[in-house]
Order: structure tokens, then C-alpha cells, then sequence
């Protein structure tokens, strides 16, 4: 047996999220078809960060074991030439048994694209959220610096949120503008169900001018979902991928800026 660790890009608007479903909607489904064609036997891939239904992926790593002996090139191409549009693999090694795609990571990073426009996006409908009012991006980036650090995140929290425990690091916040885009920038050691889109709405309310950047010290402190912002939409979240230490050989996360300057080209 080997284990083998895939690097994956994916549109989320296409799926029902990552995991496998009955009705086989997920992005995993679609993969694990995909590789039991390639290996001639069914494989069960392990995730470093499951998505919700329209978020996409610019990185997302898995792992799987397997009895079959393939060049690494019929884990990326071959693969490929299985998947349905919307989800590719860029890249595969073979790595040690103790790596794992989900633990092994000592940080995951989210990216959230945002259209600050009057009018809402056509060619970019679930690229990238809308939000049609005037954004004070600077009131935004003062909030989100609130965030940083370890806190109990129960006021971002979703309702059906499976983790252990509310309180997680967050290691980087931040908010920029770029032309007509507001592009938020998260990482963190972990992050909770919707914590990402809480978070974001919050800022968008922040923004708007509802709420000074202090309000967001009142939601941490207060740990009560009821008093935060409405869930923003999942179109612009995109997992921008997980870390490792060097020695497992996987790549690090590749850069999010031909996809910004992409999405601006599209606007201009």
C-alpha cells in the first residue's frame, strides 16, 4: 500500500459541498469515481478542510491509500480525464503512511471575494458575493483585527456545528480593497461551521456603517450567534488551501493573485 496526496481546485457551484451524498453530488464523489476508474479498486480520499454547497477550492489537498502501482501522472492526468468539469487535480506525490491530509495541517487559509457594485455580477455570479452599498474597507480591516488571536468564536458559529470546541486561533485577518472587489483574507489553526461567512457579514455590517469596528469585541465577548450578522453568501469563499511542515513534500499553496487580477479583468 501507498499513500497518495492530490492537490485539487474545484468551482463549488457545481456541488453540493465536498462530502459524499446519497444522491453523489459532492466533490468527493466525483473524485473517488474518479481514482477507483484509475486504480482498478474502490478508494476512500480523506480531506484537510471539508466546503460547504458554493464554496470553491483554489487548494485542497487529500489523501488515499492504494494497492494500485501508477505513475504519479495517472493521479493528476488520467484522473483528470474522469472528472466532470468544475474540479481538476493539479498535482500528486507519493508521501510517507504518517502523513494526513487533515491533521498533518497546521493551518488552513479562506479567501472571500466581494463585489462592492451597485449592480449585482453576471459573468461572475457565484464567483463572488455582492454587496451593493458603499463598504468603508478601512472600518472593516480595523474590525477584522479584532479577531486575531485565540478566541471562543460562538457568535460565528452555525447552529449544527460539529466541533468540540468554540474556541479557535485565528492567525490573519485582513481586508483590502482592489478596485471594485473587497478581498478578505483568513487564516487560522481551524475554523468552525460557516465561521468564515459569520465573520464576513459582520464585517459587511461594519462596513455599511451599522456598526462601529468595536462591535466585533461585543460578539466575542458576548458569544451569542443571535446578536451577529445575517450568514453572508458562500459564491465568493474559496478554501485557499492548507499548510504543512517541509519534510511531509507537500506544495504550499499556490498564489491567489492570478485569480484576483482575473476577476478584476472581468469588472474593468
Amino acid at each position: 500500500m501507498v499513500r497518495i496526496a492530490l492537490g485539487l481546485e474545484y468551482d463549488g457551484s457545481r456541488f453540493c459541498g465536498w462530502q459524499c451524498q446519497a444522491d453523489g453530488c459532492g466533490v468527493q464523489d466525483a473524485l473517488e469515481a474518479a481514482l477507483a476508474k484509475i486504480a482498478g479498486e474502490p478508494l476512500r480520499s480523506v480531506t484537510a478542510g471539508r466546503t460547504d454547497a458554493g464554496v470553491h477550492a483554489l487548494w485542497q489537498v487529500v489523501h488515499f491509500d492504494t494497492a494500485a502501482a501508477r505513475p504519479l501522472s495517472a493521479w493528476v492526468r488520467g484522473v483528470n480525464s474522469e472528472l466532470p468539469a468544475g474540479v481538476a487535480v493539479l498535482w500528486a506525490r507519493e508521501v510517507s503512511p504518517g502523513f494526513h491530509a487533515r491533521f498533518s495541517a497546521y493551518e488552513r487559509a479562506y479567501c472571500y471575494v466581494l463585489l462592492n457594485h451597485p449592480v449585482r455580477p453576471a459573468l461572475l455570479a457565484g464567483k463572488a458575493g455582492w454587496f451593493h452599498l458603499p463598504l468603508d474597507a478601512d472600518a472593516m480591516a480595523a474590525a477584522a483585527q479584532i479577531l486575531v488571536g485565540k478566541h471562543d468564536f460562538s457568535a460565528f458559529r452555525a447552529a449544527d456545528c460539529q466541533a468540540k470546541s468554540p474556541v479557535k486561533e485565528l492567525l490573519r485577518a485582513r481586508v483590502a480593497r482592489r478596485g471594485p472587489f473587497l478581498v478578505f483574507d483568513f487564516a487560522g489553526n481551524a475554523f468552525l461551521h460557516h465561521m468564515i461567512r459569520n465573520i464576513v457579514g459582520c464585517l459587511v455590517y461594519v462596513g455599511k456603517g451599522a456598526h462601529p469596528p468595536g462591535w466585533l469585541r461585543e460578539l466575542l465577548q458576548a458569544k451569542d450567534r443571535r446578536l451577529a450578522a445575517p450568514t453572508f453568501a458562500p459564491d465568493g469563499l474559496y478554501f485557499a488551501g492548507p499548510r504543512y511542515e517541509p519534510h511531509w513534500g507537500v506544495p504550499e499553496p499556490a498564489p491567489r493573485g492570478l485569480l484576483l487580477a482575473g476577476l478584476e479583468e472581468v469588472v474593468a
